[in-house]
C-alpha cells in the first residue's frame, strides 16, 4: 500500500485490537500439507502443476524453495498465529503456500523489516517478498512485481451500520475518527470540496494518535465511522467482538478501497522465469476461485484482482 511505513502504526494497533481472535488461531487455521503431496489453503486443496513447475528457474527446481522476506506484523497480510510465537498466518502466507503448491515447491517465509525487503533481494538474500507492496515505478526499477490485489482506504462503522453510510458522501456533516498522519487523513481533508460542492456541511474530522484510540471511540458513539485501509478495516470488522463490534463499508465504486494501487508480489530481476511462473500460477489460482476464498478468510475479498498482471503501477 502506498501508505505501508506510515500505517505501522495502525497496523500494530489493528493487530492488538485482534489479538483475541489472533490467540485463538490454532495450527489447524494454517495451510496444511494433504494427501498425495496437496496442500489444503483456505478449504481448498492444492496439487501441483507440472508445466508451471517446469517455468522455474533451474536453481529452485533444485532447491525446491522460494526464499520470501515478509514484515510481521501487518494485519491481515503478515501476522504471527500466537503473540511471541514465530508461526505465520495471514493473507500473503496462505496465498504463498498456495502458490508453492501450484508451482510444487515450498514458499519459505522468512521475516524481515520492510525498509530492508527490497535491498534484501537486490543483495541476493531472498527471491521474492510478499508484504503488502505497493507496486510503485520507483520500486520497478530494481525488483519486478506481480500484481494480486488493490487496495485503497475504506470505512468502518459500528455494527449494523446504524447511520446507514453507503460511501464518502455519507461522512459529510458526520464525526469521522481517523489517525493522524495517514493517507486517510489527506483522504478525508480533500473530500472537504466535495461535500461543500453538494451543498453539505464538511466532514468533522476527528483526529487520534493511535488506530485503537479511533475504534474506541466509534465504539463509544463518538463518532460514526473511521477510515483507515480497507484490508485492515475488514480484518478489524471481521475479528473484533467475534464480528459483532464493526461492519466494513462495502461502495461498488470503489470496490478496492478509496484510492486504490496495486499490491505486487517482488520478485528479483535476475530471475524474470520466477516471475513469470508465479503470475500464471496466482492467475490459476484467481480463475478456480482459490484466491477469492483465502481473501475471503480474511475479511478482504473486495480487494482481490481478476487478472495476475505484472508491474502494473499506477503512479
Amino acid at each position: 500500500m502506498n501508505a505501508r511505513p506510515a500505517q505501522r502504526a495502525a497496523a500494530a494497533a489493528a493487530a492488538a485490537l485482534a489479538l483475541t481472535a489472533l490467540s485463538a488461531c490454532s495450527s489447524g487455521d494454517a495451510p496444511a500439507p494433504a494427501a498425495a503431496g496437496k496442500v489444503s489453503v483456505a478449504g481448498v486443496e492444492i496439487a501441483k502443476d507440472q508445466a508451471l513447475h517446469d517455468m522455474l528457474p533451474e536453481k529452485i527446481r533444485k532447491t525446491g524453495t522460494v526464499r520470501v522476506a515478509t514484515d510481521v506484523p501487518y494485519p491481515p497480510f503478515e501476522m504471527f498465529v500466537k503473540e511471541g510465537g514465530s508461526e505465520l498466518t495471514g493473507l500473503d502466507y496462505d496465498l504463498g503456500q498456495a502458490l508453492g503448491a501450484k508451482l510444487g515447491v515450498t514458499f519459505a517465509f522468512t521475516p524481515q523489516k520492510f525498509d530492508g525487503i527490497v535491498p534484501a533481494i537486490q543483495a541476493g538474500k531472498f527471491d521474492a517478498a510478499m508484504s503488502a507492496i505497493t507496486d510503485n515505478k520507483e520500486r520497478q526499477q530494481v525488483v519486478d512485481f506481480v500484481d494480486y490485489s488493490r487496495s485503497g482506504s475504506g470505512i468502518l462503522v459500528a455494527d449494523g451500520n446504524p447511520s446507514s453510510i453507503a460511501d464518502l458522501d455519507g461522512l459529510c456533516g458526520r464525526k469521522v475518527a481517523v489517525q493522524v498522519a495517514t493517507n486517510q487523513l489527506d483522504l478525508l481533508r480533500s473530500h472537504q470540496a466535495s461535500c461543500t460542492k453538494a451543498g453539505r456541511q464538511k466532514i468533522d474530522i476527528q483526529t487520534y494518535p493511535k488506530d485503537s484510540d479511533a475504534q474506541l471511540a466509534l465504539r463509544s458513539g463518538k463518532v460514526v465511522a473511521q477510515v483507515l485501509t480497507k484490508p485492515a478495516a475488514g480484518w478489524v470488522a471481521k475479528t473484533a467482538d467475534e464480528g459483532k463490534a464493526f461492519d466494513l463499508v462495502e461502495d461498488p465504486a470503489a470496490p478496492g478501497g478509496y484510492e486504490a494501487s496495486p499490491n505486487g508480489i517482488a520478485v528479483s530481476k535476475h530471475l524474470p522465469e520466477l516471475t513469470d511462473a508465479i503470475r500464471k500460477a496466482l492467475q490459476t489460482l484467481i480463475d478456480d476461485g482459490t484466491v477469492t476464498k483465502i481473501y475471503d478468510k480474511y475479511g478482504v475479498a473486495s480487494i482481490a484482482v481478476e487478472e495476475a498482471t505484472k508491474n502494473a503501477a499506477v503512479d
